[in-house]
């Protein structure tokens, strides 16, 4: 067999497969590679927002301190202290990084780097590039990893994580195009593929991102907080948030039936003109749908639209073209004195919400432009979609899974608790990407065997080519069937979760992917990849069918981004964001079966910041 031998590997060629790479690279390894399915694809260069937010310590303006910054990271739920005290302590290092590479955080005349306020931010910790953070990161770091010498191996997804007695010795990867199995050997190995996409039909997830959680799993690493996500309102096409300046701006919500009519909704579910504006301003703070915010707060506008598609089947849109009903002059409107003040800010308190939009946030309004959408003229249509996992591969303070040499970063990881403050999701890639390659340059692990690895990797290849000669009988199903499994997912366990439907969907779920060899059919060997994908969200939702079966028979009450519910034609809201918050649901499979277990969070911890007993740990640790 051939195959190709490396110090360490990522996998995954987003901003944090791209910063693993980088700080691998870094920390004195020679040979690293990134492995990705599509260099261009992944949701780190492809998606965004109005002004897409790096979350870090405060670098201008208000005081803070690393203490502050962990203790808020903690208080989110269900979130560990080592690894919130981490991402606090590193996140001023991995920010400024980024910005030495060229990623234009803007900053004044003086060299000060301003914040503003996000989602669940008690302090202006937030900063940004714009609309397309992200893909500019991940532009800045790959540029650094061609200079650094990194090799990139593009068309390959990961299917199996090779493990000898001492842990992970490798890869083994099929070829997109070509439907050929390839391995790869590595005593170290930093996922960073990104949260589950594929799982869901109505996702802010660019089409060409579905995320790869599955080898991780068959290969035994825990998971921890999968019932933890995000939702908000998003364009259905093109796939992008909503939030931020383009609910500030009051657009008008709208919804069109099958018969044409159209209906100004907002106002059947608020009491007031007044209260419905209030809740669509405050949707830009508190964009991700809440289940403490959906009674009477700002998420009602989240379920408003919810109902409006799901239960009266009619479209949603957006439209920045004229005032929300019927208002004239926007200053006349009987807003909030913060909704005000915030407009005559910003210098925007006139005109339609276009007008506001490109006042306030010119790259904003320019954005969907460069997409084929003119917001002067068109309307954006609207869902409630699933936009980030909270939860993921479980890890340890060094980024590291409970296999040995296996690590996880980015989305894939699953650091963050029940809610997180918006933007906190960048700083963690990168945090736990420079986190990682430290420790595996600290902790040098045993050499791989060669035997015992091109047996692993034979054993992969193996089950592959019996996979492709099941699969491959002609006319395909492959797509059809992840389309109807993701559609049957959204309306059982996304925002709104109904658990009366866990055991009828956890067993399709289950004998689906049981029989999958005999139900999928493909046409050509390219198409082998897409049996993966389909795999992997069925692997991927059967776990979080039981992981949220367990939380909520111990548990009982709607948290965070989701509302569980035993009757989906009437809302069951009641919630309590704290609800378990000091104990971390992690699951595992074992034998073919998914088994839950619960551990304590792990606390914060107490720095001794002693100057001299730093220094000298440091030394001990690094020299």
């Amino acid at each position: 067999m051939r195959y190709r031998d490396f110090d360490a590997i990522a996998v995954g060629s987003g901003a944090a497969g791209f910063a693993a790479a980088c700080r691998l690279r870094q920390n004195g390894l020679q040979r690293v590679a990134v492995v990705t399915e599509d260099v261009n694809g992944g949701t780190s260069r492809n998606t965004g927002s109005d002004k897409q937010t790096y979350y870090k310590l405060s670098l201008a303006g208000e005081a803070d301190s690393v203490e502050e910054m962990a203790k808020d990271l903690f208080a989110c739920g269900c979130t560990d202290g080592d690894t919130a005290l981490v991402e606090a302590a590193c996140s001023a290092r991995c920010f400024l990084y980024l910005a030495e590479l060229g990623v234009p955080f803007p900053y004044t005349p003086y060299g000060e780097y301003a914040g503003y306020k996000t989602d669940h931010d008690p302090r202006a910790r937030a900063s940004s590039a714009g609309p397309l953070t992200s893909k500019y990161m991940t532009e800045a770091l790959e540029k650094e990893a061609a200079r650094l010498g990194v090799a990139v191996l593009d068309h390959l997804y990961v299917t199996d994580i090779l493990q000898d007695e001492h842990g992970v010795c490798g890869v083994a990867a099929v070829h997109t195009e070509t439907g050929e199995m390839q391995s790869f050997c590595a005593r170290s190995v930093i996922l960073a593929t990104g949260g589950p996409a594929g799982i869901y039909a109505h996702s802010v997830y660019p089409a060409c991102h579905t995320g790869s959680t599955s080898p991780a799993i068959r290969a035994g690493a825990a998971l921890q907080n999968l019932t933890e996500w995000q939702y908000g309102l998003a364009c259905v096409t093109p796939r992008w948030n909503v939030s931020g300046s383009y609910m500030q701006v009051l657009p008008r919500f709208l919804s069109v039936d099958a018969h044409g009519n159209t209906y100004e909704f907002l106002t059947d579910y608020f009491g007031s003109v007044s209260d419905a504006l209030e809740a669509v301003f405050l949707k830009g703070y508190q964009w991700p749908f809440d289940a403490a915010k959906a009674k009477n707060g700002s998420s009602r506008v989240d379920l408003a639209v919810h109902t409006e598609r799901v239960k009266k089947n009619r479209r949603v849109y957006l439209d920045f073209t004229g005032n929300p009903f019927g208002i004239e002059n926007i200053i006349d409107a009987p807003l909030s004195a913060e909704a005000r003040a915030y407009l005559t800010g910003a210098g925007a308190c006139f005109g339609t919400p276009f007008e506001r939009l490109a006042a306030m946030n010119a790259p904003a309004a320019e954005l969907f432009r460069g997409k084929g959408t003119d917001l002067s003229k068109e309307r954006l249509e609207i869902a409630l979609c699933a936009q980030h996992c909270n939860g993921g591969i479980a890890v340890d303070n060094n980024w590291q899974t409970n296999i040995p040499g296996l690590y996880a970063v980015g989305e894939c990881a699953g650091t963050h608790g029940v809610v997180r403050p918006g933007g906190s999701a960048l700083n963690a890639g990168q945090v736990g990407a420079l986190r990682a390659a430290q420790h595996i340059r600290r902790t040098p692990r045993e050499p791989v065997s060669e035997e015992t690895f091109l047996k692993q990797a034979e054993e992969a290849r193996e089950r592959h080519e019996q996979l492709m000669a099941a699969v491959c009988r002609g006319n395909a199903n492959v797509q059809t069937l992840t389309e109807e499994i993701r559609e049957r997912f959204s309306g059982v366990c996304a925002a709104i979760r109904d658990v009366s439907r866990f055991g009828e969907t956890k067993e399709s779920v289950a004998s689906l992917l049981a029989d999958l060899p005999a139900a999928v059919r493909i046409n050509e060997r390219r198409q082998i990849a897409d049996v993966y994908r389909l795999q992997d969200a069925l692997t991927v939702q059967l776990a979080m069918l039981c992981a949220c079966e367990d939380y909520y028979r111990a548990v009982g009450v709607s948290r965070g981004s989701a509302v569980y519910t035993e009757n989906a034609e009437a809302l069951c809201i009641g919630s309590a964001k704290n609800a378990d918050a000091d104990k971390v649901r992690q699951i595992r499979l074992v034998n073919g079966r998914f088994e839950p277990s619960v551990r304590p969070v792990r606390p914060l911890p107490e720095s001794d910041l002693f100057f001299e007993n730093v220094w000298r740990d440091y030394r001990e640790r690094n020299l």
